[in-house]
């Protein structure tokens, strides 16, 4: 059965972050510098206010209304965060009742930047197992409220604002061909938030220390995704028959413009359309992504039938492909 999104939204706070703005909050992080090393010219940062939730229901109602479904329609709410309102509850439950979705079992899922294409594999699980289903997959980051701003090398990279699908059946030849998921556990140490969690509970002393900051290695997140993320495309590729020069849309995770000119090269996908919102939003954490294939999709560029490839990777360390065949038929 065919199983692909009938809508998309997205959501980005109206706080605009240029590079020339950055400086106010990390004076070492040269805007010249910043655009060089990133291709990054401006984020959005969200409100006093709003939070991974509020986020998350904006773009729900958009991704509702452009697929034709009503909240009270959606059997399954997930949503993909790894900066959630609080441990408890799930992010979810907060976004069901905001959008008024009483009737949906809601849970959260977290594979960092990754997370979005998890989601989907789920919502593909769901909907293969009950045909009628329906799926709202969100994806919803507040990264600027852990982000280390005497750090210039992750301070100037991220954003916030989430993303949204509607997941359910579509006719047949169109959809979900096939998802590519791995994880490397080895490699946890590479993106991480020390203190908050069970092992070194939140304290005045990991305040102190700066420990509820956001923390990456950005060499070895290079390398990961160097050696780690090509590979796995071919081989999603490959078991479906495809070639790189089959694929007429590439929907990357929005890391670091640099690194993602680097990875089209390497995966040899040259010939499709690269699709970027990084220059205007930032890495948006999960979020990255469904923005970015909002983007795509609301200015035109995706065609009936065209074949879309789409590549989230991030901390833990995690890597998530989906290839699918745009359209609803």
């Amino acid at each position: 059965m065919a199983v692909g999104i009938l809508g998309t939204g997205s959501y980005l706070p109206e706080r605009v972050v240029t590079n020339v703005d950055l400086l106010a909050l990390v004076p070492d992080a040269d805007p010249e510098w910043v655009s060089r090393k990133t291709l990054i010219e401006a984020r959005r940062f969200a409100a006093p206010d709003e939070a991974a939730s509020d986020l998350a229901a904006h773009a729900a109602r958009a991704a509702l209304k452009r697929a034709g479904v009503t909240a009270a329609e959606i059997d399954y709410i997930i949503v993909s965060t790894s900066t959630g309102d609080s441990p408890q509850p799930p992010t979810s439950n907060l976004v069901q009742h905001a959008i008024g979705a009483t009737g949906a079992a809601c849970f959260d899922v977290n594979a960092v930047c990754a997370g979005f294409v998890f989601a989907l594999g789920v919502a593909n699980g769901l909907v293969q197992t009950q045909p009628d289903a329906l799926v709202l997959v969100l994806a919803s980051d507040v990264y600027s409220r852990i982000l280390d701003f005497g750090d210039r090398r992750t301070a100037v990279l991220f954003g916030d604002g989430a993303g949204a699908a509607v997941v359910g059946r579509v006719p047949d030849g169109y959809g979900i061909v096939d998802l590519e998921l791995n994880s490397r556990g080895d490699a946890n140490d590479l993106i991480h938030v020390k203190a908050g969690g069970s092992r070194l509970p939140a304290s005045s002393a990991t305040v102190a220390d700066g420990d509820h900051y956001f923390r990456m290695n950005g060499r070895g997140v290079r390398d990961f995704v160097a050696t780690g993320v090509p590979p796995a495309l071919d081989a999603l590729l490959r078991r479906n028959e495809f070639k790189a020069e089959d694929v007429d849309h590439f929907v990357p995770h929005q890391a670091n413009g640099i690194m993602l000119q680097e990875l089209v090269d390497a995966a040899g996908l040259q010939n499709a359309h690269t699709h970027l919102t990084l220059p205007w939003y930032g890495n948006v954490g999960s979020a990255s992504l469904p923005v970015t294939l909002d983007d795509a999709n609301h200015n035109g560029s995706l065609r009936d039938g065209e074949l879309v490839l789409l590549a989230g990777f991030g901390g833990g360390m995690s890597m998530g492909a989906c290839l699918l065949r745009w359209g609803r038929g």
